[in-house]
């Protein structure tokens, strides 16, 4: 299992964005505290997430537990100042990828702590970066085509749409 964490998340329809990616894609949610929201069935049941039953996820409550979890572990960090082009990196199954806070990205001790470990997305046109519930689904979506995830995947898995109405 791949798995997605969240730095000191902000936006709580990111985290929720995220969660549906994660059960959608089979892989464990990290969200690293603190947030700056709360965390409980009601607010989740208020922003639709009828589906954070099924996600595979863990709430680290400082930086430090997070760390402790990882171990030796090297992560993938998800930055625009990343060395390496996201789909031009090797991934396997296990790996972490890690996103940063939507104002404030990954902390500057983490950029050194694994400085060969940044993936960057290309960005093209005039923006500074991509909302990071995007970045996540890119970057999630592209290693886990690599580590084989949607290997059982074919064309007769998917919905026959030929005998719906097209104005339905």
């Amino acid at each position: 299992m791949l798995h997605l964490a969240i730095y000191h998340p902000a936006i709580p329809q990111n985290t929720g964005n995220l969660g549906r990616l994660c059960v959608g894609m089979d892989a464990h949610l990290h969200i690293i505290g603190p947030c700056s929201f709360e965390i409980t069935d009601k607010s989740l049941r208020r922003a639709g997430l009828d589906y954070w039953d099924d996600l595979t996820w863990t709430f680290h409550e400082t930086e430090q537990e997070f760390l402790d979890w990882l171990g030796t572990r090297k992560p993938w960090l998800v930055t625009k100042f990343g060395p390496h082009r996201y789909d031009k990196v090797g991934y396997a199954d296990e790996d972490i990828l890690i996103l940063g806070n939507e104002n404030k990205g990954l902390p500057m001790a983490w950029h050194e702590r694994w400085p060969d470990r940044g993936i960057a997305i290309p960005l093209r046109g005039p923006r500074r970066s991509f909302n990071v519930a995007n970045a996540g689904a890119m970057v999630l979506s592209h290693a886990s085509a690599v580590c084989g995830k949607f290997d059982y995947w074919s064309a007769g898995d998917a919905p026959d749409l030929s005998t719906k109405d097209p104005n339905s």
